[in-house]
């Protein structure tokens, strides 16, 4: 059987609930139970990390550059300490350990010594009893600086003066595949740009560290991977791991921010100065310093085409602006360069990709992960294609559409359904939403009534992306899972505990579900969060219900093996019984359970390799995930405004374990791509951000967001969990261009920028 013949569910509605929330199913695998967090969020009830407090607890707050880049001459904390309610105020001459850290390479002080290299590095933090005294204290350190001059162009950081030891170039990725001087009749060349886009999480940074008797710190805050966490927090302490034990807290959002630390080393040392807990909360304008963002992109494509649109090569240039520190860059230029292609077979590839060190703010995980910038790129490509064959955009797209058995340009064969063709027909033959009805709110510009309906267009464009699931390139990627299994009250009740962070994405829940599936009962309980179980890698990568969803479902295998083992002729459990292979019931399991059943397990996907240094070759992936979008817009070609009619999304998800949750996740990666489309984009110049707050830096709101078609396929991936896929990340990395690519059939122009502004639109109608 082809791939192209496996049963396949398209999904259009969320799953029906009773009025008790759980699905008609019990809230096993594939239904859609109530999220036990949802109602309290709705409700503002949930408690989140800012939330945090301890009887006698301290405040915090961070002394910050104003310069992107300066040599330190003095720090003078006196005013500061004299300051009534004031416990303690340390520098870099007080981090008790190593102070730097950082995700990939350990570059980043904790606190700054002699140099900062990005407005709003830290220099001092400050311990008060209010937090209005803390900031007041923080504003009273005195920092003499001799500004040097920043290096705020990637390009230019080329030739600049290192930053670093060892240059400005982090990382060179090149991938090399076939014939590197291969020619075709028909060329297309293009050059493109893609803002800084800011996760904007609405839950700031924030946290609190609690110091132990034992010399250590328990510390509760908000990230995305507790175990890397304590390992850099426990190495600028000085203290061994053990002594720093991480719970995880409310996560207000995160889209790859938390992975890197912000205020964890900072708390820690402050608490454990002043023997009492300390919280700290970052306000909107510190958060847009606190933590990495989206990496600006120049990117430079030349595609090859034969006189029918088959690709014959595309060569490309991609430099992404890295910022002051590593963050995750590293893997970031990987992804860029390896998915540089997008979904469609090239025989002959050249792409050079490089990340920069620069005096921008630091840049790394954000929902996508360098196949966003790559993707506007090739997208915006294969629309000129289109154009210059004079093909329909989505049939250039189906004539190069990889498939499974596709070879990807390192080389890595696609084992598993990479159904692109299918996704593009499901978009395309949508019926289109009606014309604009005579309402502001469904004009662009809306509300404001800027637009009386006179010079309004509407356009369609298309996008699709491709995004590898899980770590790469060799990177042992794995998750730990304790599952217990005993009698509680005469009822069998399953215990969860793993160290995977929620933060948003529904992961506690489908926990719970895959225990009522493997296990066969219906209470379970998923523990909290914490250190004090094996790591679970990190929220990031599409990659936790694949790895940690693995993990929890081999132990419960595992606690499962060891409750047949004492029933003859048992081989499953179901609805709180033990049965036959068949499904007869053997006994209950009530009766059974003499005692609690524990296992934990570690759990890995299969391995992959290191790309070829010279080549760019290898099975670098595990899995690679697919979507597609249709975007329809009204643009007022006179005043440059837009407004996003309809998107409709097709994505292969391989199997839904939760399918309410899986639309949840491709609306919310949709809004995402329309923001970095039309409106987001930290503004940075000479190194100084001059719009850090949601006032200046705009978010799509509920307003911005259009009606959403979203068709699911469950094309199971056999080597996975399942057969599930990751699902986060692919619908940021295709609406963002399929947006675009309306807006450039609406009004004609050329837009290489991510995102389209009105000036774009105007400036360059006229010169047109």
């Amino acid at each position: 059987m082809q791939a192209s013949d496996r049963s396949a569910l398209n999904r259009t509605v969320p799953a029906r609930r009773d009025h008790q929330g759980e699905t008609r199913g019990g809230g096993t695998v594939g239904t859609s139970p109530l999220r036990p967090d949802g109602v309290l969020k709705v409700r503002g009830e949930f408690a989140y990390s800012s939330d945090l407090w301890a009887d006698g607890m301290l405040w915090g707050a961070t002394v910050r550059s104003p310069h992107p880049h300066a040599r330190i001459v003095r720090v003078d904390i006196t005013a500061a300490l004299k300051l009534a309610g004031v416990s303690a105020v340390l520098t870099h001459e007080d981090v008790p350990g190593r102070n730097r850290y950082g995700l990939e390479h350990a570059d980043q002080p904790v606190l700054a010594e002699d140099v900062v290299r990005y407005q709003g590095e830290p220099i001092a933090v400050v311990a008060a009893d209010h937090p209005e005294t803390a900031r007041r204290a923080a504003a009273l350190v005195e920092v003499a600086y001799e500004v040097l001059t920043p290096v705020t162009d990637a390009e230019a950081a080329f030739t600049a003066p290192a930053l670093h030891e060892g240059g400005n170039v982090l990382r060179h990725v090149p991938i090399r595949r076939g014939d590197e001087s291969a020619t075709a009749p028909v060329v297309v060349v293009g050059e493109y740009t893609v803002g800084m886009q800011d996760q904007a999480f609405l839950g700031p940074e924030s946290g609190l560290a609690v110091p132990a008797d034992d010399g250590g710190v328990d510390l509760y805050v908000a990230t995305q991977w507790l175990h890397v966490d304590r390992a850099q927090v426990a190495r600028s302490l000085g203290l061994p791991e053990e002594k720093v034990r991480i719970t995880l807290g409310g996560v207000g959002g995160a889209f790859g921010a938390r992975e890197d630390l912000s205020m964890q080393v900072h708390a820690s040392m402050l608490a454990l100065r002043t023997g009492k807990p300390v919280k700290m909360v970052y306000g909107r304008e510190e958060s847009f310093f606190g933590h990495v963002h989206r990496h600006p992109a120049r990117l430079r494509y030349e595609h090859g085409a034969t006189e029918d649109g088959r690709l014959v090569y595309v060569r490309a240039r991609i430099v992404l602006d890295g910022g002051a520190y590593a963050s995750s860059t590293t893997a970031v230029v990987a992804n860029a360069a390896t998915l540089g292609v997008g979904p469609y077979e090239v025989p002959n590839v050249h792409i050079d990709a490089y990340g920069m060190y620069t005096n921008n703010p630091p840049c790394g995980a954000m929902r996508g992960f360098g196949a966003v910038q790559a993707c506007f790129a090739y997208e915006s490509q294969m629309d000129r294609l289109a154009e210059r064959i004079g093909v329909d955009p989505v049939e250039i797209r189906l004539r190069n559409a990889v498939r499974e058995g596709s070879t990807m340009p390192t080389g890595q064969v696609i084992d598993s359904p990479a159904p692109v063709a299918r996704l593009l027909t499901i978009v395309r033959d949508r019926p289109m939403p009606p014309p604009a009805a005579d309402d502001p709110r469904e004009r662009p510009g809306g509300v404001a009534n800027t637009t009386r309906g006179e010079g309004v267009v509407r356009g369609v464009g298309y996008g699709v992306g491709v995004k590898n699931v899980g770590f790469s390139e060799g990177f042992d990627d794995y998750s730990t899972a304790r599952v217990r299994l005993e009698l509680i009250q005469g009822e069998p009740v399953a215990t969860v505990h793993t160290a995977a962070a929620e933060v948003g994405q529904g992961l506690v829940t489908v926990q719970a579900q895959i225990a009522r599936t493997e296990l066969g009962v219906r209470q379970v309980t998923v523990v909290p969060a914490d250190t004090s179980v094996g790591s679970a890698g990190s929220s990031s990568a599409s990659r936790q219900t694949y790895v940690t969803g693995g993990a929890v479902r081999a132990a419960c295998a595992a606690v499962r093996a060891d409750v047949l083992a004492s029933v003859p002729g048992g081989a499953g459990l179901h609805g709180g019984k033990v049965t036959t292979v068949d499904g007869e019931p053997l006994a209950d399991l009530a009766d059974v359970l003499t005692g609690p059943v524990e296992h934990t397990v570690e759990w890995r996907h299969r391995p992959t390799k290191p790309l070829d240094p010279v080549t760019g070759q290898g099975d670098a992936h595990v899995q690679y995930a697919f979507a597609a979008h249709r975007a329809v817009v009204d643009v007022d070609t006179e005043l440059g405004l837009v407004r996003v009619v309809e998107l409709a999304c097709a994505q292969d998800v391989g199997k839904a374990l939760n399918p309410q949750a899986v639309e949840g996740q491709i609306h919310g990666g949709s809004a995402q791509g329309l923001g970095l489309a039309v409106m987001e984009e930290i503004q940075v110049v000479d190194g100084q951000v001059r719009n850090p707050s949601f006032t200046d830096y705009l978010i799509p709101t509920i307003l911005d967001m259009p009606p959403m078609a979203v068709d699911i396929l469950e094309l199971a991936d056999p080597a996975a969990p399942y057969g599930l896929r990751g699902v986060g990340e692919p619908p940021t990395i295709s609406a963002t261009p399929a947006i675009i690519a309306a807006i450039r059939a609406a009004t004609g122009v050329a837009l290489t920028h991510a995102p389209v502004r009105p000036d774009h639109i105007v400036t360059m109608s006229d010169d047109q």
